[in-house]
């Protein structure tokens, strides 16, 4: 029996079309007249998102796809979601009014796809039906919230709860991005109507917006009460747009030292503020209305503590236990043979050479020093620019055990003041080494002898190794051994190898010496013991396998990623502390820094693109309508200023479990829960850490079925269309290369991924656990071009990761935030290889990393403006560096073989796959 033939440009006339269950049928003759030639490169090509790869949301042929939905329900506009209820002064101190003037409550809006309460009814059967069903079928009874009489009203609705059948009504992967449930908080809970009263999610969230009342609600809710922070939104100040208060008139606590905030209450006709952490009463300062500058009095309502959550203070003199620091940088370059033949001191070398002007350097305070390492310490002596005639001397130590300063000063120069030389010194640094044949590496000894040059004034340290230390303090052995990896002794690799690394690390932190590892060994090199020293120094590890400055993508991912690095405004010196209402404590923290107390975390260099959890515990009743929380970060900025970032978030509270589950957010959980399992991985090996992992998921499930759906599964699997794609997001962490059951993951790529899943802000967390899918071979027209009103390039819709959606015929990229995959499918369309690839035939196709070359085509010009645009997406949510992501392309065989880049679906119900936890795709990294 002969193959059914193409029809085109491979239309296959037979091919099934995958259709979303309950989406209505796409017109194939909307929008079928595009301005611009489409080739039509697969079935149903013609009929834009249609066929094998239709969205699941039914999307309308050639428009953009629709908002995406929460279990049927539309969502709402986005500008909607900032808007805050009318808010009247507290204490009856209000502007622009006379004092306790009423002021009228506005009609409650719907946020983020969730409908009001008083909505509700009007939703009707506009796409959920099924819901209603599956209700109707769940025998709530009286604990159905719809239900609770009148009398037990809070003086705000909270998010109203709406079960979703996980079988009937299948996740979608655009959930993901949806905002979390909106917090409404009660009419007048701040003492402004200012839109930026609560701090937005994108710098605090929490897993639950609305606030169990007792800790025996909470226990019985099984989630967990946490808060994910990520203090900056950028890379750079310019792109963070936070409010500066430059009086240095700080208003705080004297009690709890809560900083003013818009949720406290002014009283005594705002002469004093009552705290509302502790509910002290505190003076109002003098100069809180007063301009010092201008020498009159100013509106105490347009101060930025009281109308923005998130604001910085420049700190006065008490906040300084010495003059802020200057930034100082100093590079440990690994000269070793591995690191010559590979290219990295070179390639570093050039990068540092082309980002000078990009390092941090207004108030030209920044200092620069460089060491170079093999078996022995080289030290280089870099003179002032003035001395036109001085060259940088390269001065060599050979003492290990206490290695020392061979000249007390040009070690560590500003960079201001010896600019030429520094450019000098990095054109002819390669060449120094070119011949070195050493095969030693005392990094140990060289971290110590760093540490003594800048522990003075503190700073970073960045080490560049292509080597497993093997000489001196802190030597590593090869512990690699291939036999244990998937065996219940493979947690004993993940250990560090030496105790030097946790105990120096300690030290770097005490003298506010951060380091940052980047590691490019292609052979064993420790990565669990050498991560130790970023992650207890607020510091990152950079893991390159396999890295070779021979191949362009290697070279150009490493120096783009690199000059991004050098190019961060990082904080210093700076500390970390978290309050809260009377009631609630700071239980346990997570993330790279050393706690420096039970509530104090240190950062002696403080990222801008980690986040940090912070686990709540409630040790007595709740008896406030609202509860708030404060992070403060206390920091000298790049530019040698003093500055105090204050970020406040107003929760609602509530009695009911249903309210809990309905405020829950399931990416704050997710990421919560990653670094819990990090933690479980560390301290008790893989199989218990993906075991609490599925007992947690199932936990919840049988909770809400227990305690909300009645004890009834008649209407299916039910769970909240909030939480819908909290199990696909525990299953996508346990098959994470970094918690994956294999004898296949080197040690180093696993501990790689630990450090990532413990350190990335919650948008790139998301992706790295569930990896988007895009098809590229029937993409709409406007996918890969610039948006005319937006001014950014459109992507074509995500895919969800089932083998079902990859077409033979077709063309796709899994980008997973980290790197970057190019799917070919064994029956690609001639014409579309042509178009992307320039050759004429599959199997001419180069397999493995490479760069997809740039040809002159529509098509060809809408792919390489489609990969781009992950990155711009990437540099939003942080970091940014991230944007030259290696490709591979793997030539697949249809669904049931794609060469290990997906594996074919499972073929249980989705409730056996949850519940067993059949994973149903695989992402190989």
């Amino acid at each position: 029996m002969s193959a059914p033939q193409a029809d085109g440009y491979g239309q296959f006339p037979d091919q099934p079309q995958d259709q979303q269950p309950g989406a209505p049928p796409v017109d194939a003759g909307a929008g079928a007249a595009p301005k611009k030639k489409k080739r039509g490169y697969a079935a149903g090509a013609f009929d834009v998102a249609t066929g094998a790869n239709a969205g699941v949301s039914g999307q309308v042929q050639g428009g953009a796809p629709p908002a995406p939905q929460y279990g049927g329900y539309p969502q709402a506009d986005m500008q909607q979601q900032q808007q805050q209820q009318p808010q009247q002064a507290a204490g009856g101190y209000q502007y622009g009014q006379t004092y306790g003037a009423p002021q009228p409550a506005t009609p409650q809006q719907g946020y983020g796809g969730y409908p009001a309460p008083d909505q509700a009814a009007q939703v009707g059967a506009q796409g959920v039906a099924g819901i209603t069903q599956g209700v109707a079928g769940m025998n709530m009874g009286a604990q159905q919230p719809a239900a609770m009489p009148m009398a037990q009203a809070r003086q705000a609705a909270l998010n109203q709860l709406y079960p979703s059948d996980l079988l009937s009504q299948p996740f979608n992967v655009a959930e993901v991005d949806l905002a979390p449930p909106p917090i409404n908080l009660p009419p007048n809970s701040s003492v402004t109507r200012s839109e930026t009263a609560n701090c937005p999610p994108k710098y605090i969230r929490s897993t639950l917006n609305a606030v169990p009342t007792t800790n025996s609600l909470l226990k019985k809710s099984k989630l967990p009460l946490s808060l994910i922070i990520q203090p900056y939104g950028s890379l750079h100040d310019d792109e963070d747009n936070v409010p500066v208060v430059q009086d240095q008139v700080i208003s705080r606590c004297r009690r709890c030292r809560t900083y003013i905030n818009p949720y406290v209450t002014f009283m005594d006709h705002g002469h004093r503020w009552r705290c509302n952490m502790c509910n002290l009463t505190n003076d109002v300062p003098q100069a809180f209305d007063w301009d010092s500058a201008a020498q009159k009095t100013v509106d105490r309502w347009q101060r930025p503590e009281l109308n923005h959550a998130v604001v910085e203070f420049v700190a006065p003199q008490e906040y300084m236990v010495r003059p802020p620091q200057p930034l100082v940088y100093l590079f440990l370059f690994d000269v070793s043979y591995a690191a010559i033949s590979s290219g990295l001191l070179a390639t570093s070398a050039r990068t540092i050479l082309d980002s000078l002007n990009r390092i941090p350097n207004a108030d030209r305070r920044t200092r620069i020093g460089f060491m170079a390492v093999d078996s022995s310490l080289h030290y280089f002596s870099i003179p002032k620019d003035e001395d036109q005639n001085a060259e940088t001397n390269m001065l060599v130590v050979s003492d290990l055990e206490e290695p020392f300063l061979p000249v007390p000063h040009d070690l560590l120069v500003p960079l201001s003041e010896s600019r030429q030389s520094v450019e000098k010194f990095l054109q002819k640094l390669p060449e120094m080494f070119q011949n070195n044949q050493s095969n030693g590496s005392c990094m140990g000894p060289a971290l110590r002898a760093g540490h003594k040059l800048i522990s003075s004034l503190g700073g970073k340290i960045v080490v560049l190794t292509a080597s497993l230390p093997n000489v001196g303090a802190g030597k590593l052995e090869m512990r690699e051994d291939k036999k244990v990896l998937g065996t219940s002794k493979e947690g004993a690799l993940l250990q560090t190898g030496n105790s030097f690394y946790k105990s120096f690390a300690v030290e770097c932190s005490k003298n506010q010496v951060s380091v940052d590892m980047f590691l490019f060994s292609s052979q064993y090199q420790d990565v669990a013991s050498l991560s130790n020293l970023p992650r207890y120094t607020g510091g990152q590890t950079w893991f390159y396998p396999g890295w070779h400055a021979s191949r362009p993508e290697d070279a150009l991912k490493f120096a783009s990623e690199f000059s991004d690095y050098l190019s961060a405004e990082i904080g210093l010196e700076a500390v970390l502390r978290v309050r809260a209402t009377t009631g609630l404590r700071m239980n346990t923290f997570y993330g790279n820094f050393f706690n420096r107390s039970s509530d104090l975390c240190s950062f002696p260099a403080f990222p801008r693109d980690q986040c940090y959890v912070v686990e709540v515990a409630i040790d007595e009743n709740l008896t406030k309508n609202v509860v708030c929380f404060q992070a403060a970060i206390l920091h000298t900025t790049c530019n040698g200023e003093r500055r105090i970032r204050v970020m406040t978030v107003a929760l609602p509270t509530t009695t009911n479990l249903s309210d809990v589950y309905a405020s829950a957010d399931q990416c704050a959980i997710t990421t919560y829960f990653t670094h819990k399992a990090v933690e479980r991985v560390l301290s008790s090996g893989l199989d218990a850490a993906r075991d609490a992992l599925q007992a947690k998921v199932t936990e919840l499930l049988q909770t809400f079925r227990k305690e909300l759906a009645g004890g009834s599964m008649g209407g299916g699997l039910q769970f909240p269309a909030n939480l819908r794609g909290l199990p696909i997001l525990f299953l996508g962490l346990m098959k994470n290369v970094g918690l994956r059951k294999s004898a296949q993951i080197p040690t180093d790529i696993r501990s790689a991924a630990l450090c990532l899943l413990s350190t990335l802000p919650v948008p790139l967390l998301m992706r790295y656990i569930y990896p988007r899918l895009y098809s590229l071979h029937d993409m709409p027209d406007t996918a890969g071009v610039t948006d005319g009103e937006t001014g950014q390039i459109v992507l074509p819709p995500p895919q969800n990761l089932t083998s079902e959606r990859l077409a033979p015929h077709g063309l796709y990229l899994i980008d997973d935030g980290q790197t970057q995959f190019l799917w070919v499918g064994r029956d690609a369309v001639p014409q579309l290889v042509a178009d992307v690839f320039g050759v004429e035939d599959r199997t001419n196709i180069h397999v493995g990393k490479c760069r997809v070359p740039e040809l002159d085509g529509d098509f060809n010009e809408r792919h390489h403006g489609t990969s781009p645009k992950t990155a711009q997406t990437r540099a939003s949510a942080l970091p940014s560096g991230w944007v030259f992501c290696e490709r591979r392309l793997c030539t697949g065989a249809g669904h049931h073989e794609s060469s290990g880049a997906l594996q074919h679906e499972s073929s249980f119900e989705l409730e056996q796959r949850i519940l067993s936890f059949e994973f149903f795709w695989y992402f190989n990294s």
